[in-house]
């Protein structure tokens, strides 16, 4: 983790923040209004939001960090899906939110429906697994005649709650022509792809982030756990699972912050393809070796490393899966043509390439 005030404000406020107390409701699937408050007192909610609309304006560097942190202590709370819909309203040209916002749609191919009436729009449709959503309102991409279309919505009465793995709130939205309270204009702001894309993004810094914390908590155990006399850690076959574990995390921090340094120079979408498929590709090693050095261990409720496991188990899932990035760069590789590819990859860090698929 980069060493700047940030990133150290935000993992202290994160180490503190994360309680029994608050990790027990957040296992209930429960919003803090209170710890939301802790967050909104120190400016963290408002850190992607540019310094001209009352933000912090960190970059795309520092904004990594807060949310690799986040997924390192498991926080709680939906810190990611508010500084996703503060993108979304910047770029609709729509001011800042009052009040924490989540985002959709999270699953591909799942739309909103938008007409205008009277002097405003409203908007129909069902969305699935939709973050945090039985308790915030939430900002959307819909689409118009017209276009894209981002739209402030109140949350509907039509709300089934769910749970992911991690149990974070997951929800069915059902929207029968909900009047929107604000609205950008048709075709500017973040397209449904474009959404797609920079979640994916946060939610690959995040998984970094909670991969960290699994690597060091089972470093730890298997230097504690004694068998046979000596700590696990010294038998050959536990340090060689242990050396795949870290091995896995390493090629992930690579892949993320590759991925947030091309999305602050321009046009990101390959890095972020690629680090979000090594990422999710790589959940299930890491969750899987951490849970077999731990031993019966892992799974128990007091004992923290379930809550990082849970988490990207669950958003290896979230805006877009391995297999659909994997096959995203399959196309666009193809798209680019055998000759073209070498040139394509070394020349991302001077120019933005071609044009691709997103």
């Amino acid at each position: 983790m980069t060493d700047t005030l940030l990133a150290e404000t935000a993992r202290r406020v994160f180490s503190d923040l994360c309680t029994p107390d608050l990790r027990e409701l957040g296992e209930e699937g429960r919003f803090s209004a209170a710890a939301w408050a802790v967050l909104a007192e120190v400016g963290l909610p408002l850190v992607n939001t540019a310094e001209a609309r009352g933000g912090v304006g960190a970059g795309p560097g520092e904004v990594a960090e807060v949310l690799r942190a986040a997924g390192f202590h498991a926080l709680p709370l939906p810190l990611a899906e508010v500084l996703l819909a503060e993108a979304m309203l910047s770029a609709a040209g729509l001011p800042p939110a009052e009040a924490p916002l989540t985002v959709a749609p999270v699953l591909p191919g799942q739309r909103l429906a938008a007409r205008r009436q009277g002097g405003g729009w409203v908007a129909s449709g069902r969305l699935d697994m939709v973050p945090w959503g039985r308790h915030l309102d939430l900002v959307a991409v819909a689409e118009t005649a017209e276009g894209p279309l981002t739209l402030v919505l109140p949350r509907p009465a039509d709300v089934a709650p769910g749970m992911n793995l991690a149990n974070e709130p997951r929800d069915r939205l059902v929207f029968r022509d909900t009047p929107a309270r604000a609205a950008g204009a048709p075709g500017q702001g973040l397209s449904a792809a474009g959404l797609r894309l920079q979640g994916a993004l946060f939610r690959t810094v995040q998984t970094v982030g909670a991969m960290e914390r699994i690597r060091d908590l089972t470093v730890a155990y298997a230097g504690e756990r004694q068998q046979f006399g000596r700590p696990i850690a010294r038998f050959q076959a536990v340090q060689q699972q242990v050396a795949v574990l870290a091995a896995q995390v390493a090629a992930c921090q690579a892949a993320a912050d590759g991925a947030v340094e091309a999305a602050g120079a321009g046009p990101a979408a390959f890095e972020i393809a690629a680090a979000k498929a090594v990422t999710g590709e790589a959940a299930g090693l890491v969750a899987g070796i951490a849970h077999q050095v731990h031993g019966a261990m892992g799974f128990t409720h007091e004992y923290p490393l379930h809550l990082n496991t849970r988490r990207i188990w669950s958003w290896r899932e979230e805006f877009g899966t391995e297999a659909d990035w994997q096959a995203w760069l399959g196309r666009n590789v193809r798209a680019v043509g055998g000759d073209a590819i070498w040139p394509f990859l070394t020349a991302r860090d001077k120019a933005p390439p071609a044009p691709v698929e997103t």
